[in-house]
């Protein structure tokens, strides 16, 4: 028998040899869960609670249960909403800081069990877990660890409070898919009357090890989100921007939720990372996280949510858009017109995969089984790879025919571990190769936009890896041209600036809040704006005789006549929120010049990934001959820190000559920043 096992072996050997053997992973990798949550991509936020009612971002826990009472309300809305502009799942902030709980918790009073929606017999948690059910969405909830409502938040009983109504939310509603952790933890609040500051040790505090140890056991495939993970992290800012190099690897213990210098150092991921834990970019549609009547204008743009698909789930992380919902308990229709506008568009964008129809060849393949064919089957599971020992590679894609194109798609096949570093995509002219675009990280999905290239054979390079390469998909893509609006730009006389994104468009304009048609007026100059207007601009291309949607501006006055006291530097008043004013004393005192009335604030904090002096607590003060002041305002700029926005501040009317805006706290403790400061007279 021995004379016939030697061939059949070598036989057995050459298969194997032919058909290649899988690539070692290369740790970390992803857990199952993880892999299931990469697959959504795309889905929900509804932050939507008492401070829907009370009108702020962060609610300080004195808040009544009586003031939680939607007339509409209807999750059913909110999840065909999301499933019609293809999210994949909704997560709800069943507690926010200021305590308050959207179902009829057992541990707490301070629920919607004492409101009058539904005489105190609603369950919020359950009507969106059925609904998601309905339209075939996840199911997740956000619990905010903060609590400054209750009384023992600081001790360690409210621990087994937190715990107790984690277990509720995480036994009585069915499967969820994601439970979101938020990073702000401790400070002042109510705590049942105390009206203090209370801070913990964002550390220890919660025994997060134990928290973690408890969803495992309740909802063990649901992913955990905090700014260090477990499973997902932060992205490190609420603009909707991924970093382009976007590791999934991250040092994990060196990482908790609410740590100051997170966005800096592991946001971005770490290549030699110890765990895997992938980022999650989260970003609401309008500029608050909760509802504001006077935001009902300030609905992000269809470009700047294209922007934001691109620069998330493009840089290799998921995205969670947030719908701020409203009194009724609705998704407002200005956001849910801009959502589906967006579905509409990147269903558009990725409509037809050119590579799906061309001839795909590799410079080296692993094997039959991971050759270049699988790139382009639309299969995640199968991949191709190149022999061990190799860091590099190529495919080439020719379309056998001169070809329009203008995005890149590449997925990893992550299954295995986060690998390339460095690629390029080149097109052939005339026997050789010119090089159109390049990046560095890849990981579940990364996306290139580039203006439109013409070529029948192009190639992706895949420079440098942690080990070999290994790709499950490559998609080239024509998307059309999204028809942009206008830039703007005002100076301090009042003046506004439109400029064309491209020179064979018209711009049209409106100055009394109505939306720009081509019977608009015409813009050909500088338009003078001299008192409080809302001006709207389009581009309209002739070709096609579309318009873009408007980009708007609501304006004040002018800032021409006015002068910062104390200092020669005028940059928070030069109406460019891209420079700013240091005070070292923490203050900015203007003389508008005149005596007016202004009916409030405003306040753009510093506008820099990595901003100092940010403003967090402040007094606004007024005063007709500079020396005796009246404080007409003050309080908290709620979230500025991650979500830093001009924020706007009202109180009743009243005439003045000199305004001071005064920090009483910074986030860094460092001397105040102010990018612009500006009056509200209407």
């Amino acid at each position: 028998m021995k004379k016939y096992v030697w061939p059949f072996l070598a036989l057995v050997l050459s298969y194997c040899q032919e058909k290649g053997t899988p690539p070692a992973p290369v740790e970390p990798t992803p857990a199952p869960r993880q892999i299931a949550w990469q697959e959504l991509e795309y889905y929900g936020f509804l932050h939507f609670n008492m401070n829907t009612f009370s009108d702020r971002e962060w609610g300080f826990g004195d808040e009544k249960p009586e003031q939680f009472n939607p007339t509409e309300l209807d999750a059913r809305q909110w999840a065909k909403v999301a499933s019609e502009a293809g999210m994949k799942g909704l997560i709800i902030t069943a507690k926010h800081h200021d305590g308050f709980v959207l179902w009829p918790s057992a541990y707490t009073e301070h629920s919607v069990k004492n409101s009058p929606w539904k005489d105190g017999k609603g369950d919020l948690i359950k009507d969106l877990s059925e609904a998601c059910k309905e339209y075939g969405l996840k199911f997740g909830i956000y619990y905010s660890p903060w609590d400054r409502n209750h009384p023992d938040y600081g001790k360690p009983e409210y621990i087994t409070y937190m715990r107790n109504q984690l277990t509720e939310l995480l036994t009585n509603y069915g499967e969820i898919f994601e439970v979101w952790f938020d990073g702000a933890n401790g400070g002042d609040g109510y705590y049942g009357g105390a009206n203090e500051t209370r801070k913990v040790d964002k550390l220890t505090y919660y025994n997060w090890p134990e928290v973690y140890e408890l969803v495992r056991e309740l909802q063990p495939n649901a992913v955990m989100f905090s700014d260090g993970g477990p499973d997902v992290r932060w992205v490190g800012n609420e603009h909707g921007e991924a970093f382009e190099t976007n590791w999934a690897n991250l040092m994990r213990d060196s990482v908790y939720a609410g740590m100051p210098d997170y966005p800096q150092k592991y946001a971005p991921g770490q290549e030699n990372g110890t765990h895997w834990v992938p980022a999650e970019t989260n970003v609401s549609i309008r500029p608050g996280w909760y509802y504001h009547t006077y935001e009902d204008h300030k609905v992000r743009s269809l470009a700047n949510l294209v922007d934001i698909y691109y620069n998330s789930i493009g840089r290799n992380t998921s995205l969670l858009i947030n719908f701020p919902v409203d009194t009724r308990g609705l998704i407002h229709e200005n956001d849910e017109e801009a959502i589906l506008k967006l579905g509409e568009k990147i269903k558009e964008d990725f409509a037809v995969n050119l590579v799906s129809q061309a001839v795909v060849t590799a410079s080296v393949e692993r094997g039959s089984d991971y050759q270049a064919e699988n790139v382009q089957d639309e299969a995640y599971e199968t991949y191709w790879s190149v022999p061990d020992g190799q860091t590099s590679g190529a495919i080439e894609i020719d379309f056998g025919k001169p070809t329009v194109f203008n995005r890149l798609l590449i997925q990893e096949y992550v299954v295995l571990g986060q690998r390339i570093k460095a690629f390029s995509l080149e097109k052939e002219v005339n026997g050789n190769w010119e090089k159109i675009t390049e990046a560095t990280t890849v990981g579940h999905k990364r996306i290139l936009r580039f203006p439109d290239v013409e070529a029948q054979k192009v190639r992706v390079n895949f420079l440098d890896a942690k080990d070999v390469p290994v790709i499950a998909e490559v998609g080239i893509y024509h998307a059309p041209k999204l028809l942009l609006p206008p830039t703007t730009k005002r100076s301090t006389s009042g003046e506004v600036t439109l400029t064309a994104p491209d020179t064979d468009l018209e711009l049209y304009y409106t100055l009394d809040g109505s939306t720009p048609t081509k019977e608009s007026q015409a813009y050909s100059s500088p338009i003078p704006v001299n008192q409080a207007t809302t001006l709207l601009a389009s581009s309209y291309d002739p070709a096609t005789e579309k318009m873009s949607d408007p980009v708007r501006l609501d304006l004040d006055l002018p800032k021409a006549g006015w002068k910062a006291i104390g200092t020669a530097d005028m940059k928070a008043i030069d109406e460019n929120s891209n420079s700013y004013f240091t005070s070292e004393n923490g203050m900015l005192t203007i003389d508008l010049g005149q005596t007016i009335e202004i009916q409030g604030f405003s306040y753009m904090p510093m506008q820099a990934r990595y901003p100092s002096g940010i403003i967090t607590n402040f007094q606004f003060q007024v005063s007709q001959n500079g020396s005796n002041w009246e404080t007409m305002a003050s309080g908290e700029f709620s979230n500025i820190v991650n979500s830093p926005i001009e924020q706007l501040v009202r109180f009743d009317p009243v005439n003045t000559r000199y305004i001071r805006l005064k920090a009483t706290k910074t986030a860094d403790g460092n001397g105040a920043t102010f990018g612009e400061l500006g009056v509200l007279t209407k």
